[in-house]
């Protein structure tokens, strides 16, 4: 498992790493997770090969790996990897490719991010860098033997942007049991929030990608409307000052709530504290917080988005609207705080059964499958000399550079 975010980072990403990795050395399969060193992070775990990393990157709380496939691949020579999965194309992807080829080795791609997205924090608002950067992971995900997307909507994506390789659905799975029971009045309590408020919440990074400006508008617009609303935010972030702020200029501090990021336990109560549970961003390729929501039996009120889309029914385990509009998205809160308790009541066991459907279990026995599948290939029968080895090296990082070209060159063939 090849990443370039691992913990200490907090993220989805992270926990699926995490998770999987659990879960198959629960049934007995060697895992390593590759990953960049971080300042804090544990050295003691032999399951964990930290690289070599530039720290706090750009100003983030990320680390930049280094290229040093030559010193992972002797790291991993006694492991001896059948299968490399890479959660990321860029940076230490292109390592997970050059390890792939060297041990003759399968290799998985998941698609976790819209990295398109995201490449305006790094580069400006531009339509060919965003371009580049799509381009440069459709190549990617070509050059992998097969790629995991976390939703049907995302699969649809990938094939529509040109990805050839095969794609199968396999989102991050949730341990549903662990979200049945959870002490919502204790976290209301501990917040000072009264037992009898519809409470809005929300679990996530707070950040401008997460559309949580928009998120807050619509929120606002619901508590002026609804006196007796609160609103809980779990999570930390850089714009959790601005938020604050905002809030507290409509004179709405008393009835907002931040606590924090939250784990485990925790984590569960506040989904538990939660009436609803509200949900904007456009950047998702699964949305793991809105099932988790669900599993605790809180609906969910969302803007139609890649990933989130697939999950949430309007009318049956929550309410989505289709356009960004803070009306319509108050109107929607305002829907659901007075529908009447049986009504209420069916959204929350159909809230239930549909994080059923994204079981830990499910997800697991599918990626293994898969895993399998490409093993029975039988990619490492054929042993090799020095000069043979040599060769599928340079094919490999002619691979790369091929990949980066072409998604330059097909970049720069659009307006700027």
């Amino acid at each position: 498992m090849v990443t370039n975010t691992y913990a200490p980072v907090v993220g989805g990403l992270e926990k699926s790493v995490e998770t999987f990795a659990h879960e198959y050395r629960k049934r007995g399969h060697e895992t390593k997770i590759v990953a960049p060193h971080y300042r804090g992070a544990e050295r003691s775990d032999s399951r964990v090969i930290r690289v070599p990393a530039i720290q706090n990157f750009y100003g983030t709380g990320y680390s930049l790996e280094l290229p040093i496939t030559g010193a992972l691949a002797e790291a991993l020579k006694n492991f001896e990897p059948e299968i490399v999965h890479s959660h990321h194309p860029y940076l230490i992807g292109d390592t997970a490719y050059r390890i792939s080829r060297r041990f003759r080795v399968p290799l998985i791609f998941t698609f976790h991010t819209l990295y398109n997205k995201y490449s305006h924090f790094l580069f400006g608002d531009s339509q060919r860098i965003s371009r580049f950067v799509m381009n440069l992971s459709v190549g990617y995900a070509n050059l992998c033997d097969y790629v995991f997307a976390p939703s049907r909507s995302i699969r649809q994506m990938l094939t529509d942007e040109g990805v050839q390789t095969p794609v199968e659905v396999i989102p991050t799975g949730i341990y549903e049991e662990r979200f049945a029971v959870g002490d919502g009045a204790g976290i209301r309590a501990r917040h000072g929030i009264p037992p009898d408020a519809y409470l809005t919440g929300f679990v996530s990074r707070i950040a401008p990608e997460k559309n949580i400006y928009f998120l807050c508008r619509a929120v606002a617009l619901f508590l002026t409307r609804e006196p007796a609303a609160h609103f809980l935010i779990v999570g930390e972030g850089p714009s959790k000052k601005k938020v604050s702020d905002f809030f507290r200029h409509r004179g709405l501090q008393e009835r907002v709530h931040f606590t924090g990021f939250l784990k485990e336990q925790e984590l569960v109560d506040a989904y538990h504290a939660m009436d609803v549970f509200v949900f904007a961003s456009h950047t998702e390729t699964q949305g793991l917080v809105v099932t988790e929501a669900m599993a605790s039996g809180v609906p969910v009120a969302a803007v139609s988005g890649p990933g989130v889309r697939d999950i949430v029914e309007d009318g049956v385990n929550g309410k989505m609207i289709g356009t960004e509009d803070e009306a319509m998205f108050t109107e929607m809160l305002h829907s659901l705080r007075t529908l009447p308790a049986p009504a209420r009541k069916a959204l929350s066991v159909q809230a239930k059964r549909t994080a059923r459907k994204f079981s830990m279990t499910r997800c697991v026995d599918r990626a293994l499958e898969v895993y399998a599948q490409l093993r029975a290939r039988g990619y490492r029968e054929k042993r090799e000399n020095i000069w043979a080895e040599t060769l599928r090296a340079a094919q490999a990082q002619w691979n790369i550079v091929v990949n980066m070209t072409r998604a330059s060159r097909d970049a720069l063939k659009g307006d700027a």
